[in-house]
C-alpha cells in the first residue's frame, strides 16, 4: 500500500490552525506546564472517530474523541515520539509513525480519505516519517527556538546551557564580569529565567545565571526571547526552558569522556596597558587541561509503567591564572587552580494509569576549587613564595557565588476528561556557598591599599591578603515553590488557568579580608581632609584611613503568581490569544519584616496568528504583552538589614608583615558611611511608599513562509519599552530641599544612605523625624527628585532561513538587525562591570545622569549566526556553528569639576564636559568559526563515537569589553582607559569518545 503524505489533500482540510483552535490549541508558546507539547489535526470522515497516540518509548497511551467538526486536540503530552492512530468504530484505519513532540510547540496530524486505509491491516504500510508534517507551528506567537539533544550532538558547541542559548536569535553573551551569562532581547543579564523540568533554577540570590545539569541529560532546550505566554513571569529578558531525558522501554546505558589539552590551547592574549603601551597582565601562561567523564542508564522497571533514568557527570580542569601586579617588576601573584565538578542527576517516572502520570527529578550541580596563591614575578616571569590558599564551593571567584546545589522536583499530570488536564508540580533546592582564603600565616590578612612615604621615598605596603573582600562565612541559599495548572476546552475556546509561587531565601553578604581595610597615603600639603573637616598637625607625612565592613543578613523574597489564558478560534483561518497574569512581590529584610512589596500587578498577554492558506504554508503572527520583574534578594542584604561601614582616619609609626599599621592613632571621629551603623533600618524607611514594580512592555510582529518541502523562511520585528524600574538613590538634597521648602525641621531627622525608588517618577517617603518613629511623609515630585525620565528600549529585525534534514543535511541562517538604546540597562551597571542588581550606581544622584542616554553595554547592531551539520554517511558526520557579531559601545566615565556627591570616577564627564553614552565608538568585530566531526565506526554498529571539536578555528581573539573609566580628575587621562578586560577565548580542541548501546 502507498503511504499517506500530509499537503496532498488541502481541500478537505479547511486549515490547519482551524484543527488546531477550535480545540483550544495556542500560540504564545502553549508552554504545557513548561515541561510538554500538543498534537491536533482534523479528520474528514469523523463519525464515531477518535485518535489514539501511543508514546512509543514509554507505551503512554490516549485516546481523544474527535468532534462534531472533525477535530481533535492532544494537550499536555510529555514530549518524545508518537505514533498516532486514527480509529473509527474501533478500528485502526490509519497512522502516523515518529510524530515527534517539543516542548512548547504544537504539531498538526491530520487525516484525509480513508478508502485506502480502511482496508489496511498492515498500519506500517501507510505511515508518515515526522520529516513529512508541517515545518510551521502555525499556533504560536512567540519568539521561540527549541534545541534537541540529537540537534545539540552535531553542532558544535560548548558543553553548557549559555552556549546553546546563544545559537538563538538576540540572544548575546553578557560582560564577562558576570560569568558566562547570556543577554536576551537588550535586556541585562539578570532579568532571565531558567527552568528545569517546570522549576525555576535561576539564581536565587541576584538572578544571574543558574544551576546547571549533565549536559547530555538535556533532552529538549526551549529558549524564548520574547512573546512568551500567562504561564511565565519574572522576566523581562529571556526564558530557557530545559526538559531531561528519561528512561524507555528499552534499556539503554552509555558512557563518554572529553578533553581539551593544554597543548592544543592557544595562548589567550597579555593585556595591555593603553595609555603607555606597557604590560599590564601576561596571560600567555593562563592555560588549562580540561576533562569530563560522564555516564548514563535508563530503563524500565516495569515495561510501560515505570521508568528510570540516571546520568553523572565528572569535570575537572586545572591550569594557573597571574594576576596584574601593580609593580610590573615583581609584586604580583599567580594562581594554580584546580577545579572539580560533579553533577548527576536521577529521573524517574510512573505511568500510575494511561490518565494520571507521576516524575520525580532530582540533579546536582556542585563545585569545589582549591587555589593555591604564589607571589609571581613579572621580570623573570616564574613564581616566588607561596603566600596562602583560597578554597571555594559553588563559588566564582570573579562572577560571584553560582547555583549550584541540589534540586528534587515532583509532578503530577492528570487527564481527567478528554477536554480537562490538571498538572501539580512542587520543587526545593539548597546550595551552600563557601570563599575561605587562608594566608600562610593561618590566618586572613587584611585587605591593604595605598602607598606611603618614608625618608622621601614612595612605598607599597606589604600586601598578604588575598582576596580583599570576601563572601560571608555560612552562605548559603533556598528556594521551594509549586505551580497548579488546569486546563478546560470549551467548544472553541481552551481555557487554562494557574496559580505559580516561589519563595527565595539566603543567607549571604561580604566583609573586608580580617574584617579590616587599611588605605595608605601622603599627607596632603594643607594637611587637610575637606570632605571629614579633619585637619592634621603639622609635621604628619602619613595617613591611613581605617574602614570596616560587614554586611550579612538572611533575607527572602516571596513571588505568587495567578494566571488566566483562552486560546479561541473566532474564524477558520484565524486565532486569538488573550492571557492575564498577576504578580505579587514581597522582599524581606535580615529581621524578617516585609520592606518592599508589590500586589496586583497585572500583566496583559494578546496574540494573533493568520494561516494565510489554510495549508501550515505561510502563518502571519502579532504579538503584545507586558512582563514583571521582582526586586532580587541581594537588594535586601545591604539596604534594608543592618551592616556596618565605618571609616576612622588616623597616623602610624610603622607598618608590620601584614600591612597592618603599627603605633595607630586615630584622629578625629569614626563616620558611618552611608548611614551603615549596624542597624537594621525601619523597613518603612527602606523604599518609597507604594513601590511600582519592574516592568516592560513588548510587541511582536512577524511571519513565517515555507518554501517547497525543504525550506522555511521568516522574519519578525520585536519592540521592547521598559516602562518602570527600581533602583536606589543616594541622594538626601531633595529631602533637605523639600524641608526648608515647606518649613520642616530636620535637625532630629534621620536619613537613610539610599532609599528604592522609581527612577523618573515622583515618590513618596516616610521620614523618623525624631529618631523615635514619629514619621513624616515627603512627597517629592520628579523635579523635586531631579531625575530624567527612564528609558530602555530594544527595537529588532529577526530573519532567519531554515533548511530541514534531509538529502543528509541541516542548515539554519539568522540575521538580526537590533539598536538597545536609553539610560539605564535594568537590573545591572555593565559599563563598569557593577553586580548589584537593582542598585546600581546610575540612579544614586541626577548629576550621574546627565549624558547617560544612548546605546545600552548589550547593544550589537548586528548578528548573524549560522549552523547546520552534513552526514556523509552512517559513519561520517560534519558540523559548524558560526557567529558574527558587531561591537559594543564604549564610554568615557570620568570626574567633574565640582563632584557633587564625592563619586570620583562615575560620571559621563571627560576632556571638560558631558559626552554622552556611547560616544566613544565600539569595540571591534567578532568573528567565529566553530567545526566538528563525527565518527562512528561501522565495526562498532554506529554505537561507539570519535568526536573531534575545534573552537574559534582562526583563532579570533578581539575585544569583548574594555574600560570605560577615562579620566581620575578633570583633564588628568586614567591610565586604565580603553585597557581590555576580556578577548574572544582563543582557539582550542576538544576529543570525546562516547559509547551508547542497548542492555
Amino acid at each position: 500500500m502507498s503511504s499517506f503524505v500530509l499537503g496532498g489533500h488541502a481541500s478537505w482540510r479547511r486549515t490547519a490552525l482551524a484543527a488546531a483552535l477550535s480545540v483550544g490549541l495556542a500560540g504564545v508558546a502553549m508552554a504545557q506546564s513548561n515541561a510538554s507539547g500538543v498534537i491536533f489535526g482534523q479528520v474528514q470522515a469523523n463519525a464515531g472517530s477518535s485518535i489514539r497516540l501511543e508514546n512509543v518509548d514509554t507505551g503512554l497511551n490516549r485516546e481523544i474523541a474527535v468532534d462534531q467538526n472533525g477535530r481533535y486536540r492532544a494537550a499536555s503530552l510529555p514530549v518524545g515520539k508518537y505514533k498516532v492512530t486514527l480509529v473509527k468504530d474501533g478500528v485502526a484505519v490509519e497512522a502516523r509513525n515518529n510524530v515527534s513532540v517539543q516542548v512548547g510547540t504544537g504539531i498538526d496530524v491530520s487525516f484525509g480519505g480513508t478508502t485506502a486505509a480502511a482496508s489496511a491491516q498492515n498500519l506500517e504500510g501507510v505511515s508518515v516519517i515526522a520529516s513529512a508534517l508541517p515545518a510551521i507551528d502555525v499556533s504560536s506567537m512567540d519568539s521561540r527556538t527549541v534545541l534537541t539533544s540529537e540537534q545539540l550532538e552535531k553542532v558544535p558547541v560548548a558543553r553548557n546551557v549559555t552556549a546553546a542559548a546563544l545559537l538563538a536569535p538576540g540572544v548575546v553573551l553578557g560582560d564577562s564580569r558576570y560569568g558566562n551569562v547570556g543577554s536576551f532581547g537588550g535586556a541585562s543579564a539578570a532579568e532571565n529565567q531558567y527552568y528545569i523540568n517546570g522549576y525555576s533554577v535561576t539564581n536565587s540570590l541576584t538572578g544571574i545565571g543558574l544551576a546547571q545539569l549533565p549536559f547530555d541529560a538535556i533532552d529538549q532546550q526551549q529558549v524564548l526571547t520574547g512573546g512568551y505566554g500567562a504561564e511565565y513571569g519574572r522576566s523581562t529578558g529571556g526564558v530557557v526552558n530545559i526538559i531531561t531525558k528519561r528512561g524507555t522501554n528499552e534499556w539503554k546505558a552509555g558512557a563518554a569522556a572529553y578533553w581539551i589539552p593544554e597543548a592544543l590551547r592557544s595562548a589567550p592574549r597579555n593585556i595591555i596597558q593603553p595609555s603607555d603601551n606597557s604590560l599590564y597582565q601576561y596571560r600567555h601562561d593562563n592555560t588549562s587541561w580540561s576533562t569530563e567523564y560522564g555516564a548514563y542508564l535508563g530503563g524500565a522497571l516495569v515495561k510501560d509503567k515505570l521508568f528510570i533514568y540516571a546520568t553523572a557527570d565528572l569535570l575537572k580542569q586545572n591550569g594557573q591564572i597571574v594576576a596584574a601586579g601593580p609593580d610590573k617588576a615583581g609584586n604580583s601573584s599567580v594562581n594554580y587552580y584546580d577545579l572539580k565538578t560533579t553533577r548527576w542527576l536521577a529521573k524517574v517516572d510512573w505511568n500510575i494509569t494511561d490518565n494520571h502520570i507521576v516524575e520525580f527529578t532530582g540533579f546536582s550541580d556542585k563545585s569545589n576549587e582549591n587555589d593555591q596563591i604564589y607571589d609571581y614575578n613579572y621580570g623573570t616571569h616564574n613564581s616566588g613564595a607561596k603566600r596562602g590558599t583560597i578554597d571555594l564551593k559553588n563559588y566564582d571567584g570573579g562572577a560571584g557565588a553560582t547555583p549550584g546545589g541540589e534540586y528534587y522536583i515532583g509532578k503530577y499530570t492528570g487527564y481527567v476528561t478528554d477536554n480537562l488536564t490538571v498538572s501539580a508540580l512542587y520543587g526545593t533546592s539548597k546550595s551552600d556557598h563557601v570563599q575561605d582564603p587562608a594566608s600562610n600565616g593561618g590566618g586572613a590578612c587584611p585587605y591593604v591599599t595605598g602607598s606611603y612615604v618614608s625618608g622621601g621615598t614612595v612605598f607599597n605596603p606589604p600586601k598578604c591578603y588575598l582576596v580583599g573582600t570576601v563572601l560571608a562565612p555560612g552562605a548559603k541559599d533556598k528556594t521551594h515553590g509549586g505551580r497548579l495548572d488546569i486546563e478546560y476546552r470549551l467548544g472553541s475556546h481552551d481555557l487554562r488557568v494557574g496559580l505559580d509561587d516561589q519563595t527565595l531565601e539566603s543567607y549571604s553578604g561580604t566583609a573586608y579580608e580580617a574584617d579590616q581595610r587599611y588605605s595608605y597615603a601622603k599627607a596632603p600639603a594643607s594637611l587637610t581632609v575637606p570632605s571629614r573637616h579633619l585637619v592634621f598637625p603639622a609635621g604628619t607625612v602619613n595617613l591611613v584611613d581605617y574602614r570596616v565592613f560587614r554586611a550579612a543578613a538572611n533575607v527572602k523574597v516571596e513571588q505568587e503568581a495567578q494566571y488566566i489564558e483562552d486560546h479561541w478560534q473566532f474564524a477558520d483561518n484565524w486565532l486569538a490569544y488573550m492571557g492575564l497574569r498577576n504578580e505579587q512581590f514581597s522582599n524581606f529584610n535580615g529581621g524578617g519584616e516585609i520592606y518592599a512589596k508589590q500586589r496586583h500587578q497585572l500583566a496583559p498577554r494578546l496574540g494573533l496568528s493568520w494561516d494565510v492558506f489554510g495549508d501550515s504554508t505561510f502563518k502571519v503572527y502579532a504579538n503584545a504583552g507586558r512582563y514583571h520583574l521582582a526586586v532580587p534578594s541581594n537588594v535586601a542584604i545591604r539596604g534594608a538589614s543592618a551592616s556596618i561601614y565605618s571609616s576612622q582616619y588616623g597616623t602610624f609609626t610603622g607598618i608590620d608583615a601584614t600591612g597592618k599599621p603599627i603605633g595607630f592613632v586615630p584622629y578625629g571621629d569614626k563616620v558611618y558611611l552611608n548611614a551603615e551603623d549596624g542597624t537594621t533600618p525601619d523597613p518603612r524607611t527602606v523604599a518609597a511608599k507604594g513601590l511600582g514594580a519592574y516592568y516592560q512592555d513588548e510587541y511582536i510582529l512577524g511571519f513565517d513562509k515555507t518554501l517547497g518541502t525543504d525550506w522555511t523562511f521568516g522574519g519578525k520585528v520585536i519592540y521592547r519599552d521598559l516602562k518602570n524600574i527600581i533602583d536606589d538613590m543616594c541622594d538626601t538634597r531633595p529631602f533637605e530641599k523639600y524641608a526648608t521648602r515647606n518649613n520642616i525641621d530636620m535637625s532630629n531627622a534621620v536619613l537613610n544612605g539610599c532609599y528604592l525608588f522609581n527612577p523618573g517618577k515622583g515618590n513618596n517617603f516616610l521620614v523618623d523625624m525624631t529618631g523615635n518613629g514619629d514619621f513624616r511623609e515627603f512627597k517629592l515630585t520628579k523635579d523635586d527628585l531631579g531625575f530624567p525620565d527612564l528609558k530602555r528600549k530594544y527595537l529588532a529585525l529577526d530573519m532567519y532561513l531554515e533548511h530541514r534534514f534531509t538529502d543528509q543535511w541541516f542548515g539554519k541562517l539568522e540575521y538580526v538587525l537590533s539598536h538597545s538604546f536609553g539610560n539605564s540597562e535594568g537590573l545591572l551597571k555593565s559599563d563598569i562591570g557593577q553586580r548589584d542588581p537593582s542598585v546600581t550606581q546610575d540612579w544614586d544622584a541626577p548629576e550621574l545622569m546627565v549624558g547617560a542616554n544612548g546605546p545600552l553595554p548589550n547593544d550589537r547592531r548586528h548578528q548573524i549566526k549560522a549552523y547546520g551539520w552534513y552526514e556523509l554517511n552512517q559513519e561520517w558526520l560534519f558540523g559548524a556553528n558560526v557567529l558574527v557579531n558587531s561591537g559594543r559601545p564604549k564610554n568615557c566615565i570620568g570626574v567633574t569639576p565640582d563632584d557633587p556627591i564625592n563619586y570620583g570616577e562615575a560620571y559621563f564627564y571627560c576632556d571638560g564636559h558631558y559626552n554622552s553614552r556611547g560616544s566613544e565608538g565600539r569595540t571591534p568585530w567578532t568573528y567565529q568559526l566553530d567545526l566538528s566531526a563525527q565518527w562512528k565506526p561501522a565495526f562498532a554498529n554506529h554505537q561507539l563515537a570519535f568526536t573531534a571539536d575545534i573552537f574559534n578555528v582562526f583563532n579570533q581573539q578581539e575585544v569583548l569589553s574594555r574600560q570605560d573609566l577615562g579620566e581620575t580628575a578633570p583633564g588628568t587621562k586614567d591610565p586604565v582607559y580603553n585597557r581590555p578586560i576580556s578577548f574572544q577565548a582563543p582557539r582550542y580542541i576538544r576529543f570525546g569518545v562516547k559509547y551508547d548501546f542497548s542492555l
